[in-house]
C-alpha cells in the first residue's frame, strides 16, 4: 500500500527550485588536524546558499564574533574568503547568520522592544553587510519568549523582520543593487514555536526559513534518543511525539508556513550518550551523560558524520531504527544516534514528496568533506540529499503515517486520503497543550474521496490529470483515490505523469 501524499519533481536540486542551504561555522577553523575547517574547503557547487554563522548582535549592532571575521591590512578575512567562494559558483548566495544558541535571547531582548533601537539595528546591518558584500542576514534568535526573553517579543521579533524587509526593499530600490535577502532560522520545539513565532504574520516578510529540525534528543535526557529522526518512535508518548522532523514540519505547515518557503534541517551529526549498562542498549535505554568527546569536534555528547565513520571503522556495531529512518551504533557504553547515506536519502525524497522549498544542512564541516573516513567520496552525506532532490522518482520516499497535528480547530493539513487542498493556508490555527495521540497510527485511512469530479473505482493503479485543474492530480491505489497537488508553480504533466515546470508542458484547460 502506498501512503500517498504531495508530489515535487525537479530537474536539479542545486540551481533548480530546490534550495540548498549550508550553514557554514566560523569556529571550525580551531579543530585539530584533519579536522580543522575554513572557508576554502566549502565545496560551492553544493550549495545555493552559504549562510555565515555567526555574527553577535550587541547594543543594537551587529558585530564579528571571531577575531578573524573581518580582513585587515596583513591578512584576509574569513568573510571575505567566504564571499570569494562565488568566484567558483557565481550565482552562490552568501548570508550573514546573527545569533545563535549559545548568544540566548538577551543580546536581541536588549533592543527588540525600542522602536529607535529597531530602526538602529535595521540601518546598522544594511552598512554591515554591504559593506563586506554579504547577499543577505539570516535571524537566528534562540529564542523569541524563551530563555530569558518575555512574551512580548513574539510581537518585537515581527516588528523587527517586517522593519527590516522594508528597508531591504526600499534600499534596493534607491540603489539600484539587488535586494538583501532576509531569512530565519526557527526551532523545531513546539514550545519554543508557539511562545516566539507569529507564523502567518512573519512569512509575507521572510525569504524562506530554515527549520532546525534536529537536535530532538540528546545527553540533556535521562535516556538515548535519535538526534533527527523523521518519524516518531512507537514509544513517543504525548510530547515526545512532537520530536521528530515530520510533526514539525507539517506543524509550521498547519500554521500558515508556505511549504514553498520551508527548508527542512538535517543534521550532519549525531548526539551520543554513555549508557548505565551496556547490556541495555536500545531506544530509550538508560544513560549516565553525554558521550566521550570526538577526536576532533571535542564536544561532549556530539560527533561528526566522519568522527562516527571513524568509530564504525574501529568495530562499534551498528542497529538500525525502521520507524525513525535511522542508526544508532554501540561500543561499550558508547551510544550515537545518527544519520547515514540511507536515512538521508529518504529524508532528501520526503522533502521532494512534501513540496518543501529545499533542504537546510548544520553544518558543511560535519560531512566527511575530506572523504578520508567513511569510503563514499567527499561530502557524502550532502551530495546524496542532493542527488535525490534531483532525481525525478519517488521510489526512495518513505511511506508517511497518518498523523493528523492537534490543534484547537481542525486543520487543513490532513495527511490521509483527502479532497481537502494542501495548499499553504494563510489562515492561523491557535496551538494549544492538547497532546497528540499517544501512537501514532500506522494505518493509513482508506476511505475513498468523495468528489464527483474523479474516481478510482475501476482503474488500475496509476496517476491521473485532474479534469478541472492543472496544479493536481490523482493517483489511484487498489482504488481509493488520492488528490495530490503540486508545489506552487508547478502544473501537472501527463506525459511524465509528475508536476513539472510549466515551461515544459501545457496545461489543457487553458489556465
Amino acid at each position: 500500500m502506498i501512503w500517498i501524499l504531495l508530489l515535487v519533481l525537479t530537474t536539479s536540486a542545486v540551481g533548480s527550485t530546490f534550495r540548498s542551504v549550508c550553514y557554514y561555522t566560523n569556529w571550525s577553523q580551531y579543530r585539530p588536524g584533519r579536522g580543522k575547517y575554513v572557508p576554502e574547503n566549502v565545496d560551492p557547487t553544493l550549495c545555493t546558499h552559504l549562510i555565515y554563522a555567526f555574527a553577535k548582535p550587541d547594543n543594537a549592532t551587529i558585530h564579528p564574533f571571531e577575531w578573524n571575521d573581518d580582513s585587515t591590512e596583513w591578512s584576509k578575512g574569513m568573510y571575505e574568503r567566504a564571499i570569494d567562494l562565488k568566484q567558483r559558483n557565481p550565482t552562490l548566495k552568501v548570508l550573514l547568520a546573527v545569533g545563535g544558541y549559545n548568544m540566548a535571547s538577551e543580546p536581541f531582548t536588549s533592543f527588540v522592544g525600542d522602536p529607535a533601537l529597531r530602526a538602529k539595528f535595521v540601518d546598522n546591518s544594511i552598512t554591515f553587510l554591504r559593506s563586506r558584500k554579504f547577499d543577505g542576514l539570516d535571524m537566528d534568535w534562540e529564542y523569541p519568549g524563551q530563555r530569558g526573553s518575555p512574551p512580548a517579543d513574539k510581537n518585537n521579533l515581527l516588528f523587527l523582520m517586517q522593519e527590516l524587509w522594508l528597508a531591504y526593499r526600499d534600499e534596493a530600490l534607491r540603489t539600484g543593487q539587488p535586494r538583501l535577502l532576509l531569512t530565519g532560522a526557527l526551532p523545531a520545539g513546539k514550545e519554543n514555536i508557539d511562545a516566539g513565532y507569529n507564523i502567518p504574520e512573519l512569512v509575507p516578510y521572510i525569504d524562506f526559513i530554515n527549520v532546525m529540525t534536529y537536535d530532538f534528543h540528546g545527553s540533556w535526557e535521562n535516556h538515548t534518543g535519535i538526534n533527527s529522526p523523521l518519524f516518531a518512535h512507537p514509544t513517543d508518548l504525548d510530547e515526545d511525539a512532537y520530536l521528530n522532523m515530520h510533526w514539525v514540519s507539517q506543524y509550521y505547515v498547519s500554521l500558515g508556513a508556505p511549504r514553498h518557503k520551508l527548508n527542512i534541517g538535517v543534521g550532519l551529526y549525531g548526539r551520543s550518550f554513555r549508557l548505565v549498562d551496556p547490556a541495555v542498549s536500545g531506544i530509550r535505554a538508560p544513560i549516565v551523560e553525554g558521550g566521550e568527546a570526538g577526536l576532533y569536534t571535542r564536544e561532549s555528547g556530539f560527533l561528526s558524520y566522519y568522527e562516527i565513520c571513524d568509530m564504525i571503522n574501529k568495530g562499534a556495531q551498528v542497529y538500525d531504527v525502521p520507524s525513525q529512518r535511522n542508526k544508532y551504533l554501540v561500543k561499550g557504553d558508547f551510544w550515537v544516534g545518527y544519520d547515514d547515506v540511507p536515512s538521508i536519502t529518504e529524508k532528501a525524497c520526503y522533502i521532494k514528496q512534501q513540496g518543501f522549498g529545499g533542504i537546510m544542512f548544520w553544518a558543511v564541516d560535519l560531512d566527511d568533506f575530506s572523504g578520508d573516513s567513511c569510503g563514499q567520496g567527499t561530502y557524502p552525506l550532502m551530495r546524496t540529499a542532493l542527488a535525490e532532490l534531483a532525481n525525478p522518482s519517488l521510489a526512495s520516499c518513505p511511506a508517511v503515517p497518518g498523523i493528523s497535528l492537534t490543534t484547537s480547530q481542525p486543520t487543513t493539513t490532513t495527511l490521509r486520503p483527502t479532497t481537502t487542498t494542501l495548499r499553504p493556508t494563510t489562515t492561523t490555527i491557535p496551538p494549544t497543550t492538547t497532546t497528540p495521540p499517544t501512537t501514532p497510527s500506522t494505518t493509513p485511512s482508506t476511505t475513498p474521496q468523495e468528489s464527483g469530479e474523479f474516481t478510482c473505482v475501476g482503474k488500475p493503479n496509476d496517476s491521473y490529470a485532474n479534469p478541472v485543474a492543472c496544479d493536481s492530480f490523482y493517483i489511484c491505489v487498489d482504488q481509493v483515490t488520492y488528490q495530490a497537488y503540486c508545489a506552487m508553480g508547478l502544473i501537472y504533466n501527463a506525459q511524465i505523469k509528475a508536476c513539472d515546470d510549466p515551461a515544459h508542458t501545457t496545461c489543457p484547460l487553458g489556465h
